[in-house]
């Protein structure tokens, strides 16, 4: 039952379409486990860029299954346009894609909350990418959502648009210009879309249930960081639901005793986007460095990255919040040319050093990163295929930040392409 959990260990960002892709070629089953389309994996591939957003990543490897689990709120209109897309690639999709009857859809009126949330004066601002992940959540969790099975049946999709509409409409009555819904509108538009995800749609947690007890390999990923978790996560400055290794087991039904290993990626820096506190960020030249030499820009919305310095504290609370077994670190290359490269190993909070991270956003909004300085390598890592090949303080810095997070690297990525990859 050999069942491998790919998660963020930082805010997300941190390279896991490329590490779930790599990984996905032993892999009989790819499962995504929570989210929406405001996350995008990107892969890089034979001269062409593939940017998913819902489909997990090992898509590209023919021989494996793609599953879209139960914790997934899925915008439909963006999945039916990758499933266009890859086939307008030549990527075989018939009965290789199977969606959740338990996930939740999101709607046209999440995305209008969404974004209507963000523009208010009176609502703190999260930075959410306005794709309406946060307002289908809430819907699940008032138990008011629609689900992929509730699509399939015209007379209970009327009656829960019908209600839901009716608060939405309050919504877009008093707090914006926007004209009401109408009942009639969204049926005719999300019946006829439910005709087309009818070959998708699966029970795919008895799927993947009957897949461990076959043995089939397994991996199930999570979309964002486990700084971005609503539990674990710099609240309120988070996603909707859980990229922690926990969330894979609610989000696919495969129960924690299937699980082997938990593979935390890390970039060999930190990144975020969006707003909250961030100990390490770097406001002025080393951060355009990091922005530019790594094309920090996001791939669904394209909006710059927050760039900082590599914190330990973060890969410690990962480790420990995961379970991780493992490492991937990945964008090693990207701090190639540096002379030095400074590495945060606690924070100093008034006359305390902390070592474990606050939950209070207060105390992390005052804490001062406490660097240790350590030389770089001045020479490019691309071309390294061993973890011997790469220079002397590379090694070393791979083994510092080891040591910090208290779990060995088993991959690291030294460019964006497959190739560009050294496994341990």
């Amino acid at each position: 039952m050999p069942v491998t959990v790919v998660v963020g260990a930082q805010w997300g960002d941190e390279g896991k379409g490329k590490i779930v892709d790599i990984l996905s070629a032993g892999m009989d089953l790819v499962a995504r486990y929570q989210g929406g389309a405001n996350a995008g994996h990107t892969i890089n591939l034979q001269g062409e860029q593939y940017i998913l957003h819902l489909i997990p990543s090992g898509i590209l490897h023919p021989q494996t299954t793609c599953i879209i689990g139960n914790g997934v709120v899925v915008d439909l209109v963006a999945l039916l346009d990758e499933v266009k897309l890859l086939e307008e690639k030549g990527i075989r999709v018939t009965d290789r894609i199977f969606l959740s009857d338990r996930a939740h859809a999101i709607f046209s009126y999440h995305k209008i909350l969404d974004q209507l949330n963000e523009a208010r004066d009176d609502l703190q601002r999260i930075g959410t990418t306005g794709r309406g992940i946060g307002p289908a959540y809430v819907d699940k969790y008032n138990r008011r959502g629609i689900r992929m099975v509730d699509l399939m049946n015209p007379d209970v999709l009327k009656d829960k648009l019908r209600g839901n509409l009716e608060e939405v409409n309050h919504h877009l009555r008093h707090f914006s210009q926007h004209s009401p819904l109408e009942v009639e509108h969204l049926m005719d538009e999300y019946l006829a879309i439910g005709e087309s995800i009818v070959p998708f749609v699966r029970d795919t947690g008895f799927l993947l249930h009957q897949a461990s007890l076959a043995g089939k390999k397994i991996l199930l990923e999570g979309a964002q960081g486990t700084l971005l978790d609503v539990d674990h996560g710099t609240y309120p400055f988070v996603t909707s639901s859980h990229p922690v290794s926990g969330g894979a087991c609610t989000g696919t039904g495969i129960g924690p005793t299937r699980i082997d290993e938990v593979i935390g990626v890390l970039k060999a820096y930190t990144t975020r986007v969006g707003e909250g506190p961030f100990p390490t960020e770097l406001s002025g030249e080393g951060g355009h460095f990091l922005r530019k030499t790594g094309k920090e820009f996001g791939a669904t919305t394209g909006r710059p990255r927050r760039c900082g310095w590599f914190d330990g504290v973060i890969a410690r609370y990962s480790a420990r919040v995961n379970g991780l077994t493992q490492l991937a670190i990945t964008k090693l290359d990207v701090l190639d040319d540096l002379e030095t490269i400074k590495v945060c190993t606690g924070y100093k909070y008034g006359n305390q050093v902390l070592t474990e991270f606050p939950a209070d956003l207060e105390v992390l909004k005052s804490c001062q990163p406490l660097y240790e300085e350590l030389p770089g390598w001045k020479s490019s890592t691309q071309m390294a295929t061993r973890f011997e090949d790469l220079p002397a303080n590379a090694q070393h810095y791979i083994h510092f930040l080891e040591q910090l997070a208290g779990v060995p690297a088993s991959i690291i990525s030294v460019g964006a392409m497959r190739e560009k990859t050294i496994i341990r």
